[in-house]
């Protein structure tokens, strides 16, 4: 395989960019910081800049040499096609990558796209905790009571031996899972094959038997990818379903959950709360009462980032970069139909 030229698309520190270099010497890597945004906070993959003409005219230059991208060219979104003549293979910073490669037509081309599933299951699984304990300790009690400087003894809940529902068990359900077990909360979960075993969860059920599992849930964690099949899957209906008090926390995305199905159950007080890293829309208008609720936890689509991130992608880059020039099966390859 002739020599391939890498382009860097979103900020990395200079020694990842080194790594891989070192590690992967047969591509060359171009990385031009002062062309692309700045990062806003760590792992920023998302920031734009204004180009002068001279620097637009730079990066054009590299789109129309570049092979493999690190990371989508979000300057470029809509005519990435017709700068990138020579491209056989892009590298995401994310998991859920499969909407939008179908939104902006990009799998009409013959590109690869490898995911960065599995980069994310930690910070991801530790939030699904921190919302949990948050919930079954009753910090918004604790916080009401903080503010009005009041000391009055009270009684909150453990999570071991409450059920936990997890809707996705992929790498971050299953990392979701395992923690849970620490906590020795009883974990269920689904998969379209319930037979296969899962480990850490002691009870499976098909796709097919969504009420089974959510009428046991005290505590339910959306992992899914977002799909045809998965859009909307949890409306009244489904939150009916779910025991009186029981915890909802989405970081999948907002549209598997009807929203304004869960705003009501949240104010009825069927549902004892939500955490909710993503929503629909985004990001949450200013004036939505999901906001104001003190039962309901908003982060801003920022779960799965941590300081750790951009060394994780970098490791599996590296993997791929050599797994890809070695012409044998990659990871996270993307299936353009399924969307994961």
């Amino acid at each position: 395989m002739t020599n391939l030229n890498v382009l860097i698309a979103s900020y990395l520190e200079p020694e990842l960019v080194e790594q891989i270099r070192r590690e992967v010497p047969q591509v060359t890597v171009h990385y031009h910081p002062e062309l692309i945004g700045k990062p806003r906070y760590i792992a920023d993959h998302g920031s734009l800049m204004e180009r002068t003409e001279a620097q637009e005219q730079q990066w054009r230059d590299l789109l129309q040499n570049a092979d493999i991208l690190f990371d989508f060219d979000h300057s470029h979104r809509d005519d990435l096609a017709e700068l990138t003549p020579n491209l056989k293979w892009i590298q995401a910073t994310s998991a859920g990558i499969g909407q939008f490669v179908k939104r902006m037509g990009y799998g009409d081309n013959d590109w690869l796209f490898t995911t960065a599933s599995g980069v994310h299951a930690r910070p991801l699984a530790e939030f699904c905790m921190m919302a949990m304990l948050m919930f079954a300790k009753d910090f918004p009690y604790l916080r009401r009571e903080q503010e009005a400087h009041h000391w009055e003894r009270y009684c909150a809940k453990e999570l071991a031996s409450s059920t936990l529902g997890i809707i996705g068990l992929g790498n971050i359900g299953q990392e979701v899972a395992r923690i849970a077990k620490a906590f020795e909360m009883r974990v269920i979960g689904n998969r379209r094959n319930p037979s296969l075993p899962v480990d850490n969860v002691d009870k499976l059920y098909g796709t097919d038997d969504l009420a089974a599992l959510l009428k046991e849930s005290d505590y339910l964690v959306l992992a899914t990818p977002h799909t045809p099949e998965t859009e909307g899957m949890i409306g009244a209906e489904q939150l009916a379903m779910l025991p009186e008090s029981a915890v909802i926390i989405n970081i999948a995305r907002g549209v598997v959950v009807d929203q304004p199905a869960l705003i009501e159950a949240l104010q009825s007080g069927h549902l004892g709360g939500a955490a909710l890293d993503v929503t629909n829309p985004e990001p949450l208008p200013a004036d939505s009462v999901l906001w104001d609720m003190p039962n309901v936890i908003i982060s801003p689509h920022s779960a799965s980032t941590a300081h750790t991130e951009n060394q994780k992608i970098v490791d599996l880059f590296c993997d791929n970069l050599k797994l890809y020039l070695a012409g044998e099966p990659m990871i996270n390859v993307l299936d353009v139909e399924l969307l994961y």
